[in-house]
């Protein structure tokens, strides 16, 4: 692309596109990276460099871009069938996609509800859990229970059950009543998080609808990890008060903090899980809300107690058949076990970036790792210092204000995950040093 076109292309941008999570004045100064191609853990620009995808496409590209079974894949399903309704019509790659989903999935989830994006998966398991109680005898099961500083996506339930204020305060007056606990600060301990909502499962028991939670890691929180011990007994005191444990997968999983789901840490199986982004190799856009039997029989009886949720492209055949090959990848390129050798490389490496004066807090779970470099959150400053210095070393990095943190295709090369730790250790230094 000539310095011409790229100048035309980039005022066409600032003139027309809205940005997600980009004020109007940021969109109009902002350089973009211009992105022609993509390969592995590589964004090839219109000059011809290659950047390291240090975000992984916002934690969807497990296995990296352009993976060439999967653009096999899209190829061989546009060639017969892209889309068709699912209202009341069969295709295969969906029948086949929800039983084998149903295989790998925690126990007892066996069914399987599509839509289209993270946001949209945790929309459906809440409507599920609300709607199952209203129409099964329990209708004053109205609340449910969240972590605080959660993230569950964009649409209105969604931001309901989160808690980012920095996202989503200005939209406040408009959520339902969730039980949330206040959030510790950062670095301390996370049991009274879970004391707090296994009392109020206890107080309440007859109101809860559900419990969600990001289990293990709560990505927008700044990458908090918290403890698998305190994931089953928030579970069992799910089990005491028999109600559900929504858990929002849609970042942990596939593999992302080492087993294939976050909930695999602590043995526990939800009654509803929601999935997307490394479902279709951050390929297309694609999710899938499981549940239980117990669940998906509550809304047997006439056509006023279906599950009143549907997507124009609802399993869509396109999405369907890249997650299909996206499972048969997991399986026949061992995926899990090469991202297991993989982890332990970064955990070394942002050990070491602990050293680094005026980093505050190192941590790592699986192919996510992260540091701290100030207490003022996605408001902080501190993470775009780091990225622009890692910009200038071939590096694409997308902080959360004061966090930096990498999240790496499970599939990536030894030397390719030396470089990108490499780079964020110097552009962190060299930040730190300048501030």
């Amino acid at each position: 692309m000539h310095a011409s076109e790229r100048e035309a292309l980039l005022a066409a941008d600032r003139r027309h596109l809205w940005r997600p999570y980009t004020s109007s004045d940021d969109h109009e100064s902002m350089e973009p990276l211009t992105v022609v191609r993509a390969e592995g853990p590589y964004l090839i620009t219109d000059t011809g460099e290659r950047v390291l995808d240090g975000s992984g496409a916002w934690w969807c590209n497990n296995l990296g871009h352009g993976h060439p079974r999967l653009r096999r894949a899209l190829v061989q399903q546009a060639e017969t069938l892209m889309h068709c309704s699912m209202a009341g019509t069969l295709h295969e790659a969906a029948t086949r996609l929800a039983q084998e989903l149903s295989e790998v999935a925690p126990a007892g989830l066996t069914r399987v509800f599509y839509s289209d994006d993270g946001s949209t998966s945790v929309e459906v398991g809440l409507k599920m859990a609300f709607q199952y109680w209203q129409q099964n005898g329990r209708p004053e099961r109205k609340r449910f229970l969240a972590l605080p500083a959660a993230y569950h996506g964009d649409t209105f339930g969604a931001m309901s059950v989160g808690g980012v204020e920095a996202f989503h305060g200005v939209f406040e007056s408009l959520f339902f009543e969730v039980f949330r606990p206040p959030s510790p600060a950062p670095g301390e301990s996370f049991e009274p998080v879970i004391d707090a909502l296994c009392r109020e499962l206890e107080r309440a028991e007859g109101e809860i609808a559900g419990v969600i939670v990001e289990p293990m890691i709560q990505g927008a929180a700044g990458m908090r990890v918290w403890p698998a011990e305190l994931l089953r007994r928030l579970y069992e005191a799910t089990r005491r008060a028999d109600t559900f444990l929504i858990a929002d997968e849609v970042f942990t999983g596939f593999g992302r903090t080492g087993p294939m789901w976050a909930s695999d840490h602590a043995n526990v199986a939800p009654d509803i899980l929601c999935s997307a982004k490394g479902l279709s190799g951050g390929v297309l856009p694609f999710a899938a809300t499981l549940a239980t039997e117990r669940v998906f029989d509550g809304f047997r009886g006439g056509k006023q107690r279906a599950l009143m949720h549907g997507h124009t492209f609802f399993g869509n055949p396109l999405g369907a058949a890249i997650a299909r090959e996206v499972l048969a990848i997991y399986r026949e390129e061992k995926i899990l076990e090469h991202a297991a050798e993989r982890a332990r490389e970064l955990a070394a490496g942002f050990a070491e970036m602990a050293e680094i004066p005026g980093v505050r807090r190192a941590r790592s779970l699986g192919m996510v790792a992260a540091l701290d470099l100030g207490e003022d959150g996605y408001l902080g400053e501190a993470g775009w210092r780091v990225q622009r210095e890692a910009r200038a070393r071939g590096v694409q990095l997308r902080p959360l204000g004061d966090t930096v943190y990498v999240v790496p295709p499970l599939n990536i090369q030894r030397g390719e995950l030396a470089s990108l730790l490499r780079a964020t250790h110097d552009s962190v230094a060299s930040a730190l040093s300048q501030a």
